[in-house]
């Protein structure tokens, strides 16, 4: 069994960066702002004009990822550094940013000059945004020519995804992720009760919570903490709409009509019947009467709440770490979709002194099981042991999992030991139904240029959690608290948002047909 330290915070970080937001998220659409980098062979003077990789003179490659360096990464980076040494004449070296200050020194590593290679990017710490800015390397020749394995394999729909300006500046991530969302819930604590154990929509979640609140009135039925509060999120997906972004999560649009058309929270006619829902979930004390001042983010993990709202992944984990909890998990999203395959990205720097080498170490890492386990698990029966194909961390206080989730791949990523049973199985059910229906995978790919918005963009993020969160949980009365913040909203810009978001969706959509 996994030791329970620190071990739930790597396997947490691990599966919830398909669903982190930090800010609003940015980018191109299909602007002109991307700056004319240079890429490929003028980029340093390491490939040769044919395109074949010079390997010479041996380099040491710098790496930037987030993440927090485990006690004893130093095994770990000696063991790839004698495979990549033989392979490509090259070292790397890991910079490790904390997950307690990457909101603050992630985007200071690209415009404080600083000389390194290869970090990790995503979505969630504006990518495209940085892309614009110039952070990045153009790699329209680099990646075909010096990755070519891995961008024969990358989709089209994830070379789209990479592009800003019509220019690549990222190689997205070859594992698929989703947008299904729903309960993990505890089936133990249900245990001796007349519950039929169907989790399909927010009517049986109720049903589970009044259980729980019964039976085991120290647990509460939900996990809120101080944390943006998902209920409405789910619920608004539950019913097929999508979010613009995850950072605007106050538009919303259908992904099933021919042309969508946004809408705000107040607009939508199943709001109020939601703040009635949660009303009643606030009366039966389903969570505090406090919780957004409640710092403990960690009330399932910590055997406080018995619901967490989150994704397949997170399920896994807390199935891992929690054996013992009957952890189940139900998808409450309608239209499932791939997530952007740049929610975890690789990008070059554009200080890099050895691009060609960087890229042709990423095709190798995300092609070579060797490569691969060595670089995202370590060295075999010392940091990791294989049991049927499944990779188990020896001792995670020391080791853990590679942060570089960019490099995660299908085909080569290993299933931890103990994923449950139907992990893989709800994974093939995702894939069927996103065969089935492609209206939300339509959308998967665009990207809201927020750069004329910035400052509406603000002023609205500040209304929405300052009234929006207080209401989504009946702290504030439905009605009454709705019209304030429409009206706050009105006032910070959103008509102005809703125009422009609008306009960039149209066209989008235009050329998706």
């Amino acid at each position: 069994m996994i030791k329970k330290t620190r071990a739930w915070k790597k396997l947490l970080a691990a599966g919830m960066t398909a669903a982190l937001t930090v800010g609003l998220l940015a980018g191109c659409g299909g602007g002109d702002k991307a700056p004319e980098k240079t890429g490929g062979q003028s980029a340093s003077a390491e490939g040769t004009t044919n395109g074949e990789l010079d390997t010479s003179e041996e380099v040491e490659l710098v790496m930037y990822v987030v993440g927090d360096r485990p006690a004893g990464q130093d095994v770990v980076d000696e063991n790839l550094n004698k495979i990549l040494k033989e392979k490509l004449n090259c070292t790397l070296k890991i910079n490790w940013i904390g997950w307690a200050e990457y909101s603050n020194k992630y985007p200071l590593l690209f415009s404080s000059g600083e000389e390194f290679d290869i970090a990790y990017s995503a979505t969630w710490l504006n990518f495209a945004s940085l892309a614009q800015k110039g952070a990045f390397m153009n790699l329209d020749e680099l990646w075909p020519t010096y990755a070519p394995d891995n961008f024969a394999a990358a989709t089209e729909t994830a070379k789209e995804q990479a592009t800003v300006g019509g220019h690549y500046y990222c190689v997205p991530t070859q594992l698929a992720t989703y947008n299904a969302y729903g309960p993990i819930y505890r089936k133990d604590l249900a245990e001796g009760s007349d519950w039929d154990g169907v989790m399909e929509n927010f009517e049986d979640l109720e049903e589970y919570c009044d259980i729980v609140r019964e039976q085991h009135p120290d647990v509460r039925p939900l996990d809120q903490g101080a944390a943006e509060p998902a209920w409405y999120f789910v619920y608004m997906r539950s019913l097929g709409y999508n979010a613009l972004t995850e950072g605007t999560r106050y538009l919303w649009y259908d992904p099933t009509e021919e042309n969508p058309k946004l809408f705000t929270n107040e607009q939508c006619e199943k709001t109020p019947e939601f703040l009635q829902m949660m009303a009643r979930w606030n009366e039966k004390e389903f969570f505090s009467k406090s919780a957004l001042s409640d710092t403990n983010s960690q009330g399932f993990q910590g055997g406080k709440a018995a619901v967490q709202m989150h994704n397949i992944d997170v399920y896994s984990t807390q199935s891992i770490l929690n054996p013992d909890w009957g952890v189940s998990y139900a998808n409450f999203t309608k239209n499932v979709a791939h997530l952007p395959y740049t929610q975890d990205c690789m990008v070059i720097s554009n200080t890099s002194k050895n691009p060609e080498r960087a890229m042709a170490f990423w095709n190798l890492v995300t092609t070579e099981q060797e490569l691969y386990d060595a670089f995202m698990y370590g060295v075999l029966d010392t940091t990791y042991r294989l049991v049927d194909g499944q990779f188990e961390i020896t001792d995670p206080d020391l080791y853990g999992d590679g942060a570089m989730s960019a490099a995660r791949t299908n085909g080569l990523a290993r299933d931890r030991v103990g994923t449950p049973e139907n992990y893989n199985v709800l994974k093939g059910e995702f894939e069927k139904a996103i065969a089935a229906n492609d209206a939300a995978e339509k959308y998967a790919g665009f990207v809201f240029d927020t750069s004329s918005l910035e400052t509406e963009l603000a002023a609205c993020s500040n209304v929405w959690q300052q009234y929006w969160w207080p209401l989504e949980l009946a702290y504030t009365d439905g009605e009454a608290g709705l019209a304030e913040y429409a009206e706050k909203m009105k006032a910070a810009g959103i008509d102005k948002i809703l125009e422009e978001a609008q306009r960039q969706l149209d066209e989008y959509t235009a050329s998706h047909k």
